[in-house]
């Protein structure tokens, strides 16, 4: 009956397709695995606060918030729009893969730079859409919608690809940690350099897909423009 400690798994998968609350799903989905791996419920509330007092750090991400905003009222993105706005042949393809490329160069030194909420949505967003503007003229609705969730995009790209080119991310030692306790020789330097190839990859193929882009915008420029 060793299977029934995987009950948890489907207490996931189960919860995240009928869209159910996530951090009530993981907490279920952790009391369960413990209860029947003979973890007591006054245990595992002791064990929950524990790794919440540990990891308490992760909750430092709230004092950006804050700062964001003010810095944000205070003009930082109308700056972040002039400045690209001086660079009359920057499209907003051409600025996003530069974007995806430093976003992943910063992960292969593990440099944080923020995030949605404190980088994509004040900076990265506002200036691919001014980069639009300057080279194809006014947008609409859809237009912007498209660029917000590729700018979204390419920070996700960027992060999920470009972390575990650092030999030190949490995400390599735990696969290089997982193998090795599984009997096979998995040292970290080999996992982030197999991770090299996969993130080059990953910028070629959003350098194409933002070229593709920007002649999307330019024909519904001129669609608009005969019309």
């Amino acid at each position: 009956m060793e299977w029934i400690k995987l009950i948890g798994i489907v207490v996931i998968v189960v919860g995240f397709l009928l869209k159910f609350d996530t951090i009530a799903i993981v907490i279920i989905a952790a009391l369960a695995t413990a209860l029947v791996s003979g973890l007591s419920f006054p245990e595992f509330l002791s064990s929950l606060g524990q790794a919440f007092v540990d990891n308490r750090i992760v909750t430092l991400f709230l004092l950006t918030l804050p700062l964001i905003g003010l810095a944000e009222s205070h003009g930082l993105k109308e700056q972040a729009v002039k400045i690209i706005q001086k660079v009359k042949s920057l499209t907003a393809g051409k600025f996003l893969s530069v974007y995806l490329f430093i976003r992943e160069l910063a992960g292969l030194f593990s440099i944080r730079l923020g995030g949605h909420p404190q980088f994509v949505r004040p900076l990265v967003q506002p200036m691919a859409e001014a980069a639009a503007k300057t080279t194809v003229g006014e947008l609409d609705e859809k237009e912007k919608e498209q660029i917000k969730a590729r700018s979204a995009a390419m920070e996700n790209y960027g992060n999920f690809f470009g972390q575990n080119t650092f030999v030190a991310a949490g995400g390599v030692l735990l696969i290089s940690g997982s193998l090795e306790s599984l009997g096979y020789h998995a040292p970290a330097i080999e996992i982030a350099k197999a991770s090299i190839p996969i993130a080059i990859i990953m910028i070629i193929v959003g350098i194409i897909d933002n070229q593709r882009f920007d002649k999307k915008l330019k024909n519904n420029q001129s669609k608009r423009n005969r019309g």
